[in-house]
């Protein structure tokens, strides 16, 4: 497993704005701190989520990207690409491998953070299609596709994108953690994320009490001290 020290560059890759803000806003914002390069990949623009029905599928698309951009400044991302995908829609396909696969080997990650492809059946929220469609597609462009220089050939011989070996995964939405991050010193500016979302977090007037509770909770399950709050992943070596 990677130490801390070794990551020095991340890629996160989420279906949907608002989705690396609940599941590790405040883990990104500790690598951040630490010196990582952290890079965000949406794959869309959460047309289809909010609860503003005065605006329409282009009209939230705009307003979540800026929400995203909002948030991502919140936890020091400046750096953020959006595919384009409809929300709702995505699927586990040979286009979507590809696309991720191109942006695993424009930034070449230390450490990739995604949603889990598994279905949670403690906690449906984690389990949205679009998560485990962008979570399995991630995975595999992380193994086999960005690794393989014959996998995807147009992205070597028409972009000059060599391959690249991601040495670690974190997904995200898990129902068997075993990696879990203090995110204590960074918990505020992960509630401050989400409160960016304001289309998906406004009417959450227990927002701050919420995320803290779940936090704590996973801080227990990790064995740390009462006061503490922690983000948890299920860590994949892709070696």
């Amino acid at each position: 497993m990677l130490d801390d020290a070794e990551i020095k560059n991340v890629l996160v890759v989420t279906a949907h704005p608002d989705d690396i803000d609940f599941g590790g806003a405040g883990t990104v914002a500790k690598l951040v701190d630490a010196g990582a390069d952290v890079v965000y990949c949406l794959v869309t623009d959460g047309d289809a989520g909010g609860f503003d029905r005065k605006l329409d599928n282009g009209g939230m698309a705009a307003a979540r990207r800026a929400e995203q951009m909002a948030a991502a400044r919140c936890v020091g991302v400046e750096d953020i690409r959006f595919l384009g995908y409809r929300d709702g829609m995505v699927e586990q396909s040979l286009d979507l491998r590809r696309d991720i696969a191109r942006v695993i080997r424009q930034v070449r990650p230390d450490l990739v953070l995604a949603s889990t492809p598994e279905r949670n059946y403690a906690r449906l929220g984690p389990s949205h299609p679009d998560h485990r469609a962008v979570g399995g597609a991630t995975l595999d462009a992380v193994y086999p596709d960005a690794r393989n220089p014959y996998a995807f050939p147009e992205l070597l011989a028409d972009e000059g994108l060599e391959a690249w070996i991601v040495r670690e995964v974190w997904l995200m939405g898990t129902m068997t953690p075993d990696r879990y991050v203090d995110v204590t010193a960074t918990v505020d500016r992960k509630i401050e994320a989400l409160r960016a979302h304001e289309s998906q977090t406004a009417h959450m007037d227990n927002l701050d009490e919420f995320v803290r509770s779940w936090l704590a909770t996973n801080a227990a399950a990790a064995g740390l001290p009462e006061g503490r709050f922690a983000e948890a992943f299920q860590a994949v070596a892709t070696a």
